[in-house]
C-alpha cells in the first residue's frame, strides 16, 4: 500500500477538498481557511491531478461531488471528524482540573463510616475531588447539584439510577462503660437510671411501640437530651454519656469494634431500605458509578461480619 504522501501533494489539499465537500461551495471554505476562492479551486484542481479523477463537477449554481468525491468523501468525513472529537477530548484533559464529585449523606455516616476510611478512598479515587453535602438530621430530598447520596426512594421510583445499600435495622444501643455501669435497658419498665440521646427529627409517637414504656415522657424517670445533629447523637453514646438509637449502616464499624454495643435486646426492622441514588437528571459519571460500588462493597462486608457476631441479631 503506498504511502498517503506519495499519493497527495498535501494533507491541507485532503481538509480542503473535505471542507468543500462538506459546505458545497469553494467560497465558504474560502471563508473557512482564510484564503481566496481562486486559492482553493487551485488546491483542489492539484488533488484531482494527483489522483487523476475529477473530485467536483463545476456548475453555475455551485459544485457538486463526483461518484469518485463522494466515495472520497464518506472516508475522509470521518476520520475529519474523529480526529476533531480527539484532539477536543485531550485538550479538555490537560485544561481541566480533578472532577469533583459531591455526596449527600447524613452527617453521622461521613463523620463515623466513612472519615475512618478517607485514606482508602484517596488511595481508589485519587483523580477525585469530594464536596460533601452533609444532613445533620433525617435524609429528605436531594439538592440538584449532587452526584450521589444516600436516601431510602419508592420502588417505583424512576428518577434515579440505584444501588442497594444496606436495609434500614436500628436497635439502642450505648459504650461497653455505659452499660457495665448502668445495665441494659428495660423497655417494660419507665427507663430509671438511663440517659437517652434523641434526635429531634425524630418524633416520639414514631417510635413509641417499639420502645415501650421507657419513651412516654410524661411517666419517664429517665433524662432526656435532644439534639439536631445524628453525629452528635453517635459521638456522646461514644463517650458513654447514653443511649441511642443506632442505624446499622452507620454504627456498624462501632459495633464491629466493641465501641459500641446493643443496650437491649430490642431490633427494629422497618421493612425499608436505605440505597446509593444518582439522580437521572443529569449524566451518571462512570467515577461516580465506581464510588457507589466501592461504598455498596464496604457495608456489605461489615452487615456480613455483624450477621456473624455473637450477641447480636440483625440478619434479614
Amino acid at each position: 500500500m503506498a504511502l498517503l504522501p506519495h499519493l497527495v501533494p498535501s494533507a491541507r489539499g485532503l481538509l480542503i477538498f473535505e471542507a468543500a465537500a462538506r459546505t458545497g461551495s469553494f467560497t465558504a471554505t474560502a471563508a473557512e481557511f482564510n484564503v481566496t476562492q481562486p486559492s482553493i479551486s487551485r488546491s483542489v484542481a492539484e488533488l484531482e491531478a494527483a489522483i487523476g479523477v475529477k473530485l467536483f463537477e463545476r456548475r453555475a449554481r455551485g459544485i457538486e461531488l463526483t461518484i469518485d468525491g463522494r466515495a472520497l468523501h464518506d472516508v475522509l468525513g470521518e476520520a475529519v471528524t474523529r480526529i476533531a472529537e480527539t484532539i477536543e477530548a485531550i485538550q479538555r484533559r490537560k485544561s481541566s482540573t480533578k472532577p469533583v464529585v459531591t455526596l449527600s449523606m447524613s452527617s453521622s455516616f461521613v463523620a463515623h463510616w466513612l472519615l475512618p476510611r478517607l485514606s482508602e478512598f484517596n488511595a481508589a479515587f485519587p483523580q477525585v475531588d469530594i464536596r460533601f453535602d452533609l444532613v445533620p438530621g433525617v435524609l429528605r430530598g436531594i439538592p440538584d447539584n449532587v452526584d450521589l447520596a444516600t436516601r431510602i426512594v419508592a420502588d417505583d421510583d424512576e428518577s434515579f439510577h440505584r444501588w442497594s445499600f444496606a436495609p434500614e435495622i436500628i436497635f439502642p444501643v450505648c459504650s461497653p462503660a455505659y452499660l457495665s455501669a448502668r445495665g441494659p435497658l428495660d423497655h417494660k419498665g419507665d427507663g430509671a437510671g438511663h440517659v437517652f440521646l434523641w434526635l429531634t427529627d425524630h418524633a416520639t409517637p414514631k417510635w413509641a411501640k417499639e420502645w415501650g414504656n421507657v419513651v412516654h415522657r410524661g411517666t419517664s424517670r429517665g433524662v432526656w437530651h435532644e439534639f439536631t445533629d445524628y453525629s452528635v447523637i453517635l459521638q456522646a453514646a461514644l463517650n458513654g454519656e447514653g443511649i441511642a438509637l443506632g442505624w446499622v449502616s452507620v454504627i456498624a464499624s462501632m459495633l464491629l469494634k466493641g465501641m459500641l454495643v446493643p443496650a437491649s435486646d430490642l431490633v427494629i426492622r422497618t421493612g425499608q431500605h436505605h440505597s446509593l441514588v444518582a439522580p437521572r437528571s443529569k449524566p451518571l459519571s462512570p467515577v461516580v458509578v465506581e464510588i457507589a460500588l466501592w461504598l455498596q462493597a464496604g457495608i456489605a462486608k461489615e452487615l456480613d461480619a455483624l450477621a456473624g457476631m455473637d450477641g447480636l441479631s440483625i440478619g434479614s
